[in-house]
């Protein structure tokens, strides 16, 4: 029986589609091409002498280099660790120590954050960009290594987002990404000859899993390396670009200066939007440009994807985070006893399926914690609706108990959403005295807003029950997030 390897899917693409564009980057790209490419940069390793199971780390925005490393790392089962290049120097020293990778590779850009760490460290480098790499695998064979690796061997590690506390890796399979794809490709409308926007960042698996749906599919990547609103809406037009992934700040920036510009998109069948909750009224916004927005629930420990909302599904589960993937299952249960709970009763979400991660890199406790009989504890709240339907209402430790009551955040927040002179807002629990946690608001205004702290406490009050409502509230000029666009919370609460 053959086994499964996620870089011989480059082999079989270059195979089956050898002329097909699948690359737009620095330069355009066929998979025959890449597969070449792919094939010369595993001879360079391989004459490295670094060897299956070893780690490499990359420092690379969205760019051809990147695509080609990971696969030629694929084929020869090296584990690939993306680092989020947003952060800082003693953050991305903090992963380099904790992966231990044979060798780091990293765009030209990212030389002087290398520089910065590199006293502390003594590991082997490697400088891409402006076409190096072709330089550097000059010469190299291009037939493809001989495959060892496969199914359920890690090759890939990626650190989660550190919401609450150091970033973890998470050691990600062959199978999971297979499964990832698949599971995407067949709930959603993602089809052969797509033309992808790939803007969501690498580093995040958002951004990383669509790079196997569309070698999957045979669509082509547009490799875009830093979001920019305007010369995305550009590219759209000039790429033909019929979908893509992104977060919900990206469709807002994107929304925002849409009105000033020419570009066409008529060629934007839909765009797929998640790590956080896409607020109704931005889906609605999209809808009547005549562009589908699809909402995404995602977690990195899944290798992407849980659920999709899509308009297809039902215009009154516009607010759901929709069905569960092919090959994957969801169930509520009680976080207290692990025992499933009733349609519409809010618990623990739990997820089981070929897309459920190994583990967390040496870190055996954080692993455990987060199985329970083969499934994934998500550490997020929700609940199934009788039509099957998954709604995420709050992160476990970020639901409040005050007086033995439970509030979800999610749920005060909500009231703050619709006022014309608040932009966002973040709800946590401040410790107290008498009643454990109450909870405390902040809220970012429109500029030059005279709204009060009374006033958005009346709002409240007009909307909530007495225990619920803000106690606190601090205007701050931000909130705090991570890579993703994620909120942290857990500095809110510092």
């Amino acid at each position: 029986m053959k086994h499964m390897n996620i870089g011989e899917m480059m082999t079989n693409r270059a195979y089956l589609t050898p002329d097909m564009e699948g690359y737009v980057g620095g330069k355009r790209y066929t998979f025959k091409h890449m597969n070449q490419r792919v094939n010369q940069f595993a001879a360079y390793l391989t004459n490295r002498n670094i060897k299956k199971g070893e780690r490499i780390a990359l420092l690379c925005k969205n760019n051809e280099d990147f695509i080609t490393v990971f696969f030629a790392a694929a084929k020869l089962g090296i584990i690939t660790v993306p680092i989020n290049w947003r952060l800082q120097a003693k953050e991305v020293k903090y992963i380099i120590e904790d992966c231990e990778p044979t060798l780091i590779i990293h765009d030209e850009v990212f030389t002087s954050l290398i520089e910065e760490i590199g006293q502390s460290i003594s590991i082997d480098l490697l400088e891409v960009g402006n076409h190096s790499l072709d330089e550097v695998i000059n010469g190299f064979p291009s037939n493809g290594p001989i495959i060892e690796t496969a199914d359920d061997e890690q090759i890939l590690m990626v650190y989660t987002s550190g919401t609450t506390g150091k970033p973890k890796g998470a050691i990600i399979t062959h199978t999971n990404l297979l499964a990832a794809s698949i599971g995407m490709s067949n709930v959603i409308d993602w089809w052969s000859g797509d033309r992808f926007l790939s803007v969501a960042p690498f580093f995040h698996i958002g951004g990383f899993a669509p790079i196997i749906t569309n070698l999957h599919t045979g669509s082509t990547s547009i490799l875009v390396e830093d979001f920019d609103p305007v010369q995305a809406w550009r590219i759209i037009e000039e790429e033909k670009v019929t979908t893509m992934m992104t977060v919900p700040v990206m469709l807002q920036y994107m929304l925002k200066v849409l009105g000033k510009l020419n570009y066409k998109y008529d060629s934007l069948r839909n765009i797929t939007c998640g790590a956080s909750l896409v607020p109704v009224d931005l889906i609605e916004s999209y809808d009547e440009i005549g562009i589908k927005v699809q909402q995404v629930y995602g977690i990195t420990e899944y290798t992407g994807a849980v659920s999709f909302w899509k308009e297809s599904m039902g215009k009154d589960k516009i607010d759901s985070m929709g069905k569960v993937v092919f090959h994957g299952d969801i169930k509520i249960i009680n976080p207290n006893t692990n025992e499933e709970l009733p349609a519409n009763e809010i618990g623990e979400i739990m997820c089981s399926g070929p897309q459920v991660f190994k583990g967390y890199w040496k870190n055996k406790v954080e692993t455990n914690a987060v199985f329970y009989e083969g499934n994934y504890l998500t550490g997020d709240l929700g609940k199934i609706d009788s039509d099957g339907f998954l709604y995420v209402i709050d992160r476990l430790k970020d639901m409040i108990i005050s007086g033995g009551e439970n509030i979800y955040s999610t749920e005060v927040e909500a009231v703050f959403d619709d006022h014309p002179d608040i932009v966002e807002v973040a709800v946590i629990g401040k410790p107290d005295q008498k009643w454990g946690e109450v909870p405390k608001a902040f809220i970012v205004k429109k500029e030059n807003s005279g709204l009060t702290k009374e006033e958005a406490m009346q709002l409240c009050r007009d909307h909530l029950a007495p225990y619920k409502c803000v106690k606190e509230i601090d205007f701050i000029d931000e909130l705090p997030r991570n890579a993703s666009g994620k909120i942290l919370k857990n500095i809110l609460k510092k």
